[in-house]
């Protein structure tokens, strides 16, 4: 069986070959009346001329259909790709939260048995959520809304320590965005503030929807040993899910000041 490779290869063959039979012609006629120049098809019946010609007309266009075709493809395939891609990085966020989440319930179930069991009916929901709805290319903002609130709640429930987590949320509800963005920020907020400071840990969260823009803030305390937060896998990871859904629609900012750490991601409406 001939590839597609192949087949490509041998069709723009033929098509180079024959587009050269004018000049071939010429170049002949040139040669056997030893004019400095001949007109092409001068001495052929009419009808023939006009079929040549007709048919040199339809091979060119055929030529350019083909042309374009390829062009296509190139694109379908770039497409596909970033497609697969973005796929791949979006099967990468749930099991990396999943995983720490998980560890600390192993701990927990031995203390606690009904606070465990609390931890993971909520952890079950939010692992359903990730499932079914990361699957899609755009959610309503409220769900995203509601599936950082309930990965704050599961803190909330696990933590002996109290901490300070404010939320606001001021959007409308005809707004979408892709699955799975905002959690990675959320998460690097608690992994390297509330679980490393044992008291005064703070992490404050606002949500607002202004003028076809969508404005993600996060801002937390942390030790000052820490190293800074954008070197994890999930910001990298984060980085090139915007670049692939995202392009030239989004801007993604830190900054660090008197140990508080502060990340603001605005989207474009989709």
């Amino acid at each position: 069986m001939i590839s597609n490779t192949n087949k490509n290869k041998w069709l723009l063959i033929t098509l180079i070959s024959t587009a050269a039979i004018p000049i071939v012609i010429t170049f002949f006629e040139m040669i056997t009346t030893g004019k400095d120049s001949v007109v092409f098809l001068e001495n052929y019946n009419p009808i023939v001329a006009v079929i040549v010609l007709t048919y040199y007309i339809m091979l060119v266009a055929f030529g350019v259909f083909w042309m374009l075709k390829q062009i296509k493809n190139v694109i379908t395939l770039k497409k596909e790709k970033s497609s697969a891609e973005l796929m791949l990085l979006k099967s990468q966020v749930s099991p990396h939260f999943f995983f720490n989440m998980l560890n600390n319930l192993y701990g927990l179930v031995g203390k606690d048995p009904k606070k465990g069991q609390e931890l993971i009916l909520k952890l079950s929901d939010m692992m359903r959520y990730s499932i079914y709805e990361g699957e899609k290319e755009s959610v309503s903002l409220r769900a995203e809304v509601d599936y950082l609130k309930n990965y704050i709640e599961l803190h909330r429930m696990r933590y002996h320590k109290d901490i300070d987590v404010k939320f606001e949320a001021q959007i409308e509800d005809d707004y979408k965005v892709m699955p799975l963005l905002f959690i990675i920020l959320l998460e690097n907020a608690f992994k390297h503030g509330v679980e490393r400071l044992r008291d005064n840990s703070f992490v404050t969260v606002s949500m607002i929807t202004f003028n076809d823009k969508i404005q993600f803030a996060v801002e937390n305390n942390f030790d000052s040993s820490e190293t800074a937060q954008e070197a994890g896998i999930g910001l990298k990871n984060l980085k090139r899910r915007l670049a692939l859904v995202y392009p030239n629609k989004h801007k993604l900012s830190f900054s660090t000041m008197n140990n508080r750490y502060k990340v603001q991601l605005t989207l474009n409406k989709l």
